[in-house]
């Protein structure tokens, strides 16, 4: 097993983090979330795969004569990415509110925001 997925899922994380504490725009901090978001895909996937695995559809091989990858696994990453669409789409849609109502997607000019 190669340690470059979990190096992969590790930098997605700290670009998008980077990114969401760095940006002066909403839409711009809603995508970084969604790269954060994606290295939970690369991470998921490189826990269920396996070196030389085929698909875990065992009607045409006995069990146990070759090895498969983790179906569990991918049912997660499909759920992760439905979720993570899920949420981008909530959070854009309140930007747009906001947008509307005080119009700037600046976060450092919503005064009525602080607490």
């Amino acid at each position: 097993m190669s340690v470059l997925p979990y190096l992969i899922a590790g930098w997605l994380f700290l670009i998008g983090c980077y990114g969401m504490a760095t940006s002066r725009n909403l839409i711009h901090a809603v995508g970084c979330l969604s790269v954060c978001q994606s290295s939970t895909y690369v991470l998921l996937l490189a826990v269920g795969y396996r070196d030389g695995g085929t698909a875990p559809v065992f009607s045409d091989i006995t069990p146990g004569s070759r090895p498969v990858v983790d179906p569990v696994v991918q049912a997660l990453t499909l759920t992760d990415i439905v979720i993570g669409a899920t949420v981008t789409a909530l959070l854009l849609s309140l930007v747009i509110q906001i947008a509307k109502r005080h119009r700037t997607v600046d976060p450092d000019e919503l005064s009525e925001l602080r607490g």
